[in-house]
């Protein structure tokens, strides 16, 4: 089991570049810390209740909460796997604790967009509250307005996703997730893709450098 960690601001593609990956390769697992915390908070666990408050008003998560739900993910995957971690690290101190779980991580991938895309992406984002799949306006629209295209409930737009909201994300990546770029580029495993194309040339460059 190797790791790839995508780094890159809220909005700036990452799970959507995993996803197709993962879906396109069996030997890539998308591990996305979001979907983690979500849904333990969904299935109101005591990690959810505690990680809510955080997650509404769009800040992170403590990283006790969110290190403790990655080590059981990385317990789990054995094998010829490729995982794609998204969205932990967030900050040098997941990064340690990364180092210190042992696992061997292969690469960092950022994805580059600049702040005025991300906010904009960010506004046209859906998101379906039964299955979790990912939607947006411009650039990824359902079929039908509106409605999710794998079960067909009514799409929503997630709390942490108003503008408000993601002014404050941009904040707290510039200041504490952008860091990251540095801590890997030192190690020489930093790569970068151009952020700006479409979901299947970002992919098809992120498989290619990863």
């Amino acid at each position: 089991m190797n790791i790839v960690i995508l780094l890159g601001a809220p909005g700036s593609g990452k799970g959507t570049v995993a996803g197709k990956l993962a879906a396109d390769n069996a030997n890539l697992k998308h591990v996305s810390s979001g979907d983690l915390l979500r849904g333990a908070v969904a299935k109101g666990t005591e990690a959810g209740q505690q990680a809510k408050a955080f997650m509404e008003a769009g800040k992170l998560v403590p990283d006790e909460l969110i290190a403790t739900m990655i080590k059981d993910v990385v317990a789990e995957t054995t094998g010829d796997v490729t995982m794609l971690l998204d969205g932990f690290p967030r900050n040098l101190a997941q990064a340690k604790i990364l180092d210190d779980m042992g696992a061997p991580v292969k690469s960092a991938v950022l994805i580059d967009v600049p702040d005025e895309i991300i906010q904009d992406r960010i506004a046209g984002r859906r998101t379906c509250p039964k299955c979790k799949a990912g939607y947006h306006v411009k650039n990824l629209p359902p079929k039908v307005d509106g409605i999710c295209d794998v079960c067909g409930a009514a799409l929503t737009i997630r709390k942490d996703d108003n503008p408000e909201t993601v002014k404050d994300r941009l904040v707290v990546y510039h200041q504490q997730t952008e860091p990251l770029i540095a801590y890997y580029k030192d190690k020489g495993i930093l790569k970068a893709v151009n952020g700006m194309t479409g979901i299947s040339t970002v992919a098809a460059e992120f498989l290619k450098v990863m």
